[in-house]
């Protein structure tokens, strides 16, 4: 070998007219003695430039120049620093005519790169459908594991979406070959949404419930990717969207679909999903995936009749509900929020706390426009009195929950500026939070809001004697009326608003239909009453909802309020 012709672009002579697809020169430079066999810094010979260039008649001088058949078969196949072969670099840049040639030179069809490529992967990964045809007709070997991944020539003809080559290869190929995470084509051609592939792949029996190593299926990544298409197909065909797709809790294809709001193929697997799901212990429902990302699946599971609540899957995802991981994400989700309690959603302790702890009345308005307060459970109304139809829509508080409401309330009195008011206004009978600490750690304002709506004159001893100590030591400057019997009207106030409810009188269209004029229905409404100021305590520290609730659990004594 012959290392001492230098140039500027360190190829040799013959090698620069090969590249340029010149036989004349490259003749002429072999009959005065130029080298064929000189390698440039890449490791390439004038046959590997020949054979990119897509010369077939420079390569057929250089071939004829090798002389004997021991130098013919080194030549053919000598590779490049990259392992590549003067064959595999015809069959990735498409040159059939140099392939047939070079075949006939006995050039390797199989000889690797060092990239663990070979000529027939090289051509089917440029699309190459007649040199595919041309290297499986001479027995190229077509069930081999190339390139890192371990991927087979179908395996890349499917990712590619090459129809055509894909056909060629479905008759000589594994159909069931795996690569290093255990995914056939068929899963490939699922996951990349190569619909007409897919078909293929189905019509010669490929198997539609293959499981890579995670356990995912063809149709969960299908689901997942959006593709209908390809869920289309593999449901038709009989994939099992009941199989579980991953070792850490019972994912399924439904799931994919919900977190990433493929709507369409969401209501295609609702109809053949079990809906054990939805409920049933030890799964999890896709409601929880939905309010992940996706508010418009949320919506469409509900209305589906999927349960607002689920089932608890503190152990699996660590939340209890959708709402607590709904609220867990706000104010990102609020969505997701009012969906979920606009559909019936029972309202726990830590779902308040998300509402009332940091003051977060944009939350608590939205729960509150789609809950309402209960009665209190008086006498039998006068006819005529407002009934439930009336008032605002939405789902009435059980008792638990208003308990929960009103024990959280009362565990973040320095919050109050801003909930108070806000429920007040909702209905919420203000007795409920007429407690000692309530009455010990409210701030002056607050405390008088508070007091506006009872008859501050009935309080209990008790009661009366906090006030006083806190009168005493000037931490609360009461209102003067506060000081003297309550007025016949507010007294009046009270009584209507015990015969009605609060909630009816929290409804402007409810109070709008008394015989009373309007001056007082707006007093009925408290209307004249200033709400506190909505700035929190300094000294109360900013903390996360999820300290709060872990705080809570551990120290909260519960309060017996109702």
């Amino acid at each position: 070998m012959d290392f001492t012709e230098r140039y500027s672009d360190t190829v040799s002579s013959v090698a620069a007219a090969a590249r340029s697809g010149c036989r004349e020169r490259v003749r002429r430079l072999i009959a005065e003695g130029f080298v064929i066999d000189s390698r440039d810094n890449r490791g390439w010979t004038a046959l590997h430039e020949a054979a990119a260039a897509g010369s077939k008649e420079c390569a057929r001088e250089i071939l004829s120049a090798a002389g004997t058949s021991c130098g013919l078969r080194s030549l053919v196949n000598a590779q490049t620093h990259e392992g590549e072969s003067a064959l595999f670099l015809a069959a990735q840049r498409g040159h059939l005519a140099v392939m047939r040639l070079l075949m006939k030179a006995h050039a390797n069809i199989n000889q690797f790169t060092n990239d663990l490529s070979c000529p027939l992967y090289a051509a089917v990964d440029g699309g190459h459908k007649e040199i595919v045809r041309l290297l499986v007709s001479k027995g190229a070997e077509v069930n081999g594991s190339y390139t890192a991944c371990r991927w087979t020539c179908l395996h890349c003809a499917v990712y590619k979406g090459y129809r055509e080559i894909v056909c060629i290869l479905i008759g000589v190929s594994h159909l069931e070959a795996v690569d290093d995470h255990n995914i056939t084509p068929l899963f490939v051609a699922a996951q990349y949404g190569r619909g007409k592939c897919l078909e293929i792949l189905v019509a010669a029996g490929a198997n539609v419930n293959a499981q890579a190593a995670d356990l995912a299926t063809p149709l969960m990544l299908a689901s997942q990717e959006g593709h209908e298409s390809c869920v289309e197909v593999l449901v038709e065909h009989g994939a099992d969207p009941n199989l579980a797709c991953s070792s850490e809790w019972p994912q399924l294809p439904i799931h994919a679909a919900a977190e990433f709001g493929h709507r369409r193929i969401l209501e295609r697997l609702i109809a053949v999903t079990d809906r054990a799901c939805d409920r049933g212990e030890g799964m999890v429902s896709p409601l929880y995936m939905a309010v992940r990302k996706a508010s418009q699946s949320v919506e469409l599971l509900l209305r589906e009749g999927y349960s607002p609540d689920a089932q608890d899957c503190t152990h699996i995802l660590g939340f209890c509900s959708p709402l607590s991981f709904a609220l867990s994400l706000t104010p990102d989700r609020p969505e997701s929020v009012r969906l979920l309690v606009a559909a019936g959603a029972r309202l726990n302790e830590d779902h308040w706390m998300h509402a009332l702890a940091l003051g977060n009345t944009e939350l608590l308005e939205l729960i509150l426009q789609h809950r309402r307060m209960p009665d209190p459970g008086f006498p039998e109304r006068r006819r005529g009195a407002p009934v439930a139809s009336d008032r605002a829509p939405g789902a009435v508080l059980s008792l638990q929950e208003l308990r929960g409401l009103v024990c959280v309330a009362l565990s973040v009195v320095c919050s109050a500026p801003c909930w108070l008011p806000l429920l007040l206004r909702a209905g919420l009978e203000p007795s409920l939070l007429i407690q000692p600490n309530m009455l010990e750690e409210a701030d002056g304002d607050v405390l008088n809001y508070l007091l506006a709506f009872v008859n501050w004159s009935t309080l209990s001893p008790p009661l009366k004697r906090i006030l006083d100590h806190r009168l005493e030591e000037t931490s609360w400057s009461p209102h003067a009326c506060f000081e003297s019997v309550p007025c016949l009207s507010h007294l009046c106030r009270l009584k209507v608003s015990g015969v009605m409810g609060r909630p009816a009188l929290s409804s402007t269209p409810a109070v709008q239909q008394l015989p009373v004029p309007p001056l007082l229905q707006h007093y009925l409404q408290f209307s004249e009453i200033q709400p506190p100021s909505v700035a929190l305590s300094s000294s109360h520290p900013r903390l996360l909802v999820s300290d709060l609730i872990e705080e809570r659990r551990h120290a909260h004594t519960h309060r017996h309020v109702l």
